[in-house]
């Protein structure tokens, strides 16, 4: 729906100026004229999406500033303080400038007579599809102060969820990394110094890495672009609808990463859909919108199905358990909150189960990977030395024989 910016002067000769949104101009002036203003100035625009800028582009707003503001804004709503005078008073208080900017916006736009969820809608970036569900189910029954309380412990539980895999997973990506530079270190800087001891007789071993050293150093440009264009090749492959399913699928199935993965992406759903429920979204509303946002391909097109299936009258478990993307545990709690129910209430509980498992097994993440990790270092440069001091024992053996 277009917007409509103007300017316009209310009873009390007071000007006032904001955005509408409405279907064309006249259906703008038309609710204009019914909240008793006069319009001076009409223009069309473009969607109300104005971020201020950084050095490096919009600073983005993370799920921490999300649930403070939900959470202050939860409290002035519940103090009786009006809505517009709640998100303008906190879009002047909030760090973040890009989220400031959004929040003035709004509360010009709903002071101008947008309704709450459309002035939030025009800042998807900011406001995933769970925020702008929750924010019309509360606006539509009244509940607004309690839908933002649920939404601000939503994005806490989901904020710590992500700390907890980026915790799991620094740990393997900055070893890997300090291994390839250890590496190439030593083929570009140390194995030079070697080579003079080659001989024609020298073990395959050694002149593989004399060969490899040589080339990287004399055709590193090569080597750069090779790293690029497989780099290259693999991002548009995993782009690819093809490729996708294979990644996700891979995701789901690695060894040690998989079950992480899995069980983060099913607290994620669980407790998305819990919220949506307990704040009176309709059960396939709330499913179309906790599929997408759980992080996996695989499970929201599972979800998708499932949607199908309830629709044609199925029961939830079911089609999900279906799927084969959800242990019997998780079926069975749900098809037990369905017959009781008690849905939201198994829903939480299934998160915070899985949840917890994520955290744990984060935990001891790193004391399984370091001894398989100090063993792939240890074997990768203990082996280049040996293929390096090779040549120099078979030099001092003839030189001893002779």
């Amino acid at each position: 729906m277009p917007l409509f910016s103007y300017e316009s002067i209310d009873k009390q000769g007071q000007t006032i100026k904001g955005e509408l949104a409405a279907p064309t101009v006249e259906g703008a002036l038309d609710k204009l004229r019914e909240m008793g203003l006069v319009v001076v100035d009409m223009n069309e625009s473009v969607a109300a999406k104005k971020e201020r800028s950084g050095l490096f582009g919009p600073k983005k707003v993370s799920l921490t500033d999300l649930a403070i503001f939900s959470r202050q804004l939860s409290s002035m709503i519940s103090a009786g303080i009006p809505i517009t005078r709640a998100i303008s008073t906190l879009a002047r208080q909030t760090a973040n400038p890009t989220l400031s900017e959004a929040l003035a916006d709004i509360s010009r736009n709903v002071e101008g007579g947008m309704t709450l969820t459309e002035a939030f809608s025009h800042y998807p970036k900011i406001f995933n599809k769970l925020y702008l569900s929750m924010i019309n189910a509360g606006e539509v029954g009244g509940l607004l102060e309690t839908t933002l309380l649920r939404l601000s412990n939503q994005l806490h539980k989901d904020k710590k969820l992500q700390d907890e895999i980026k915790s799991a997973t620094s740990y393997p990506k900055g070893i890997g990394i300090f291994a390839i530079t250890i590496f190439i270190g030593m083929l570009v800087f140390l194995v030079p110094t070697f080579e003079q001891y080659a001989t024609a007789d020298a073990p395959f071993i050694s002149k593989l890495i004399f060969g490899l050293s040589a080339s990287m150093r004399g055709y590193w440009f090569i080597w750069i672009m090779a790293i690029l264009v497989i780099v290259f090749a693999v991002v548009m492959f995993v782009r690819s609808p093809y490729g996708h399913n294979i990644w996700e699928m891979t995701k789901l199935k690695m060894p040690i990463f998989g079950p992480i993965i899995s069980k983060s992406v099913i607290a994620r759903f669980a407790r998305t859909l819990a919220t949506l429920v307990e704040g009176g979204i309709p059960i396939v509303q709330a499913l179309q919108t906790a599929g997408p946002t759980a992080g996996s391909d695989l499970l929201s097109a599972a979800v998708d199905n499932a949607i199908v299936r309830i629709e044609e009258g199925s029961n939830i478990s079911s089609p999900l358990e279906e799927s084969g993307l959800f242990p019997p545990m998780v079926t069975h709690m749900i098809a037990i909150g369905e017959e009781s129910g008690s849905l939201p209430t198994m829903l939480d509980k299934i998160a915070e189960f899985y949840e917890e498992d994520v955290e744990t097994a984060s935990k001891q993440l790193g004391s399984m990977l370091e001894p398989v990790i100090l063993v792939t270092i240890g074997v990768l440069v203990g082996g280049m030395l040996i293929a390096l001091y090779l040549p120099m024992f078979g030099a001092v053996v003839n030189s001893g024989m002779s």
